[in-house]
């Protein structure tokens, strides 16, 4: 009994390493980490500060596999196209550090892009800074700052993450709209629902 007992002491270890909950940004703060550069697809070095616009700046943190990713591909499009139709930069990160030699390794998430046509920013957050900056945990996380990098939402793209036939509020999708007009963001937070972010 003792031999499985501490057998399995490391593999509970692992699994509570990779699953921390760490608090998120407060709304109202300014952009974590703006300098750091990440490997975008391309090969580029991209940090937030290139990325953000005079608009606003609109951060998912996702991956290539979670099926909470998979369910709001469509979504992720749809929402990502839109901020960036206007004027929002836009960058999706990918924080799963300890999948990086399996399914979110730098050659799947290139392969991931192009299957899902992205026409933005997918980059590797490295050892899981930013999400660490953000306080993000789940996959997918989205954060959208207004045009004076300032956190106006947090939280997931819409009110159904499980069907999107069933969804009754976009919210990203309204926070933009409400942002662009120089209106106060009416739902600030929501729940994200989705895969934690696999931290090393």
């Amino acid at each position: 009994m003792k031999k499985i007992h501490f057998a399995a002491l490391p593999v509970l270890a692992m699994a509570t390493a990779l699953t921390v909950s760490i608090e998120p940004l407060p709304l109202g703060s300014p952009v974590p980490k703006p300098d750091v550069k990440m490997k975008d697809i391309l090969g580029k070095e991209v940090s937030l500060k290139d990325v953000k616009t005079d608009k606003g700046l609109l951060i998912m943190f996702s991956c290539n596999t979670c099926p909470y990713v998979i369910k709001n591909q469509s979504r992720t499009y749809e929402v990502c196209k839109y901020a960036m139709g206007n004027g929002i930069g836009v960058a999706v990160l990918n924080s799963n550090e300890a999948k990086r030699d399996d399914d979110d390794s730098f050659e799947d998430m290139k392969a991931y892009a192009r299957a899902q046509n992205y026409q933005w920013y997918y980059l590797v957050d490295q050892n899981s800074a930013l999400a660490d900056a953000f306080g993000a945990n789940r996959t997918p996380e989205c954060f959208l700052f207004d045009a004076g990098g300032k956190l106006v939402y947090h939280g997931a793209i819409d009110d159904n993450p499980n069907d999107a036939g069933a969804v009754s509020r976009k919210h990203l999708m309204m926070a933009i709209d409400e942002m662009k007009e120089g209106k106060e963001v009416s739902v600030k937070k929501s729940r994200s629902v989705g895969c934690p972010i696999k931290r090393l």
